[in-house]
């Protein structure tokens, strides 16, 4: 089974961890159901930016981005080449390591 290594995040994943995902499973989600609150503001239908992340290993892994993730990542805080949007990323067969952003462009917290 993979694993995604998460990589220490002040607020929400201060010592890193290492979980187990399953294929076909978004990175979101595997946060989501391991505690680490990544924000996810329109419920993960990929109509916002708060849960960006950075896949620093295993990128190429994941499958292509499509129109619309390329589009809303255009709009988020800190983008960069390991950008994904955490709701669309899926686990594919490969670990991944993958870094939280400390800011988004949400102004409160969902708090979900």
């Amino acid at each position: 089974m993979p694993q995604i290594v998460f990589l220490p995040h002040e607020e929400l994943c201060p010592e890193g961890t290492a979980v187990e995902a399953a294929d076909g499973e978004s990175v979101l989600d595997v946060a989501l159901r391991n505690g680490i609150g990544i924000e996810h503001a329109c419920e993960k239908v990929c109509a916002c930016t708060t849960c960006h992340v950075y896949v620093r290993e295993g990128y190429d892994s994941l499958a292509e981005i499509n129109d619309n993730e390329d589009d809303m990542l255009d709009k988020a805080w800190g983008l960069d080449p390991d950008s994904r949007l955490s709701c669309q990323a899926r686990v594919n067969g490969e670990d991944l390591v993958v870094e939280i952003p400390k800011y988004t462009i949400n102004m409160v917290k969902e708090n979900h």
